[in-house]
């Protein structure tokens, strides 16, 4: 049986870096993907594991602001509805604060944003691999990112417990594992 593609729930996204004035609009965009009751409506979020906020406006102004770093607001119809953080760290870049809109998510945008910042940091930076941290207990994500070629590679690193920026753990065994993809 043949199943036709899912409609886009989106227009076509364009991507530029994010500044100051966006502040306001992705520490928004970010909690609602990850925080909170909205962040049920989308398959995202950390709501059960974590609470309290995810980032802050100090957060994403470092973000947007350090030097080899980049913070790539993506818009759709003028409106700002994701956002990934880039990273210049030698021979690889960092890929974080991944977000997209609760509404959004499973259309297919997600994967349009991963080869956007692949080929962003291979023409800004030459970087050959993406490296990023996924708290480990976050299999259905993990298993997203595998599936865009990234793999497991073990390599774990403590979770800031006591750190109330970072959220409010709801258990006692979150940790980041190291998940990297060859992209050069």
């Amino acid at each position: 049986m043949h199943t036709a593609p899912r409609p886009s729930t989106h227009g076509d996204p364009t991507f530029r870096d994010a500044t100051t004035d966006d502040v306001e609009a992705l520490v928004a965009l970010i909690e609602s993907a990850y925080r909170g009751d909205d962040s049920r409506a989308g398959w995202t979020t950390e709501a059960d594991i974590l609470q309290g906020q995810r980032t802050d406006p100090e957060g994403v102004v470092a973000v947007i602001e350090k030097p080899g770093s980049k913070l790539l607001a993506v818009e759709v119809e003028g409106r700002v509805v994701a956002c990934c953080q880039l990273e210049h760290r030698g021979e690889h870049a960092y890929f974080g604060m991944f977000a997209v809109s609760p509404a959004l998510q499973g259309a297919g945008l997600g994967k349009v944003i991963m080869a956007e910042a692949e080929r962003v940091a291979r023409e800004a930076w030459g970087a050959r691999e993406m490296h990023m941290t996924v708290i480990s207990v976050r299999d259905e994500l993990i298993a997203w990112y595998e599936r865009r070629g990234y793999r497991r590679t073990g390599k774990m690193s403590p979770f800031p417990y006591g750190d109330e920026r970072f959220g409010i753990p709801q258990r006692d065994d979150l940790q980041f594992e190291l998940l990297v993809k060859e992209i050069g």
